[in-house]
């Protein structure tokens, strides 16, 4: 059994890596932090160009997905340049959406797809926020077995993270989708929120580590670089092996992922569609959660007070790498769930 990535899923991350450097991110979050989506929606339509939102979405409703494995592939890049906006609720959404059926999916799912949309939600289960929810151009909303669409994105809520914002939606709004199945759907998406945020997690901590080695290269004290010592190389070595242990739980996630979508009676949305991979997504979620979190303190430590300056792009992955940890499933959470599975 072959348990690397295949040459097409390595080319595509390359791919991805090359289109999202030329793209100067630390500007687009500078300018969807004061409230311009320009940039930022520019950004999203060459990704959706290169089929990251159609990643999500089945093959009935314009995507190629759902694929778990080119999924995380996409989402560590993505973290890795920090791209702003709702990305792993959209990608939630598809699952969602896909779920529900109907004219729901029909008229949201083609949108996600070409990354014409972009799509917030909050889920029973996983807190009251939605992520986002003021960029978003639909804000969808799960109690019990109805999906329902927000009305108004609400106030917003304090944030670790200035480029991104945390909503309560305003209640109500008409039912868009009601039955059981809501019920699976909803279950899957939290899963599939859960797991691209590991995934943007694990980059987010792979990009504070690479930044914090090139700065102790040549940060000097005593007339050697700092990264000389001996207490600086095992910081960093301990912040690789936990990027590293949270590296295979994420993939080994989304082959779960995978497999329960390929089951017969088990698509996306059905009632086993996220149970047996619920378990594997919350231990991928836990690892590379508190992996990023501890590049963060590395980082922070290790670049002394210019890490607390608004100047360098690398507050910006400082600044997004606990809300990652917190958001779609607490670290606690996680691990009860893992005990529980």
């Amino acid at each position: 059994m072959r348990f690397l990535l295949t040459d097409e899923q390595r080319e595509f991350g390359r791919s991805l890596d090359a289109l999202l450097t030329a793209a100067d991110t630390p500007a687009v979050l500078r300018a969807w932090a004061a409230g311009d989506r320009g940039p930022g929606r520019a950004l999203w339509g060459r990704l959706a160009d290169a089929g990251v939102f159609a990643l999500a979405v089945p093959e009935a409703y314009g995507g190629v997905g759902p694929l778990p494995v080119e999924a995380a592939v996409a989402c560590v890049e993505l973290g890795r340049h920090a791209v702003p906006g709702p990305v792993a609720e959209t990608l939630a959404a598809g699952a969602l959406l896909a779920g529900a059926g109907g004219p729901v999916a029909e008229e949201w799912l083609p949108g996600i797809a070409s990354g014409a949309a972009t799509v917030s939600l909050t889920l029973e289960g996983y807190g009251p926020y939605a992520p986002d929810a003021d960029a978003a151009d639909a804000v969808f909303t799960v109690t019990g077995d109805e999906l329902r669409l927000a009305p108004d994105p609400g106030e917003p809520s304090a944030s670790a993270d200035p480029a991104r914002r945390l909503f309560r939606p305003e209640p109500g709004g008409a039912p868009v989708a009601k039955g059981p199945a809501i019920r699976a759907a909803a279950r899957s998406a939290g899963d599939t929120a859960a797991f691209a945020t590991a995934a943007l997690a694990l980059g987010c901590g792979e990009e504070l580590l690479r930044a914090t080695v090139a700065y102790v290269k040549q940060r000097t004290q005593f007339g050697v670089p700092v990264g000389s010592f001996q207490a600086v190389k095992h910081r960093l070595a301990d912040t690789l092996l936990g990027l590293e242990f949270a590296r295979p739980l994420l993939y080994g996630a989304a082959v779960e992922l995978a497999s329960e979508v390929s089951r017969p009676g088990a698509g996306a949305g059905s009632a086993e569609g996220s149970s047996g991979a619920g378990a594997a997504v919350a231990a991928a979620k836990v690892a590379a959660g508190e992996a990023g979190y501890a590049a963060a303190r590395t980082a922070l430590q290790l670049h002394g007070a210019i890490g607390y300056t608004e100047e360098l792009d690398l507050a910006w992955w400082l600044r997004r790498a606990r809300p990652l940890r917190d958001v779609w499933g607490t670290p606690s959470a996680c691990r009860a769930r893992v005990l529980a599975g």
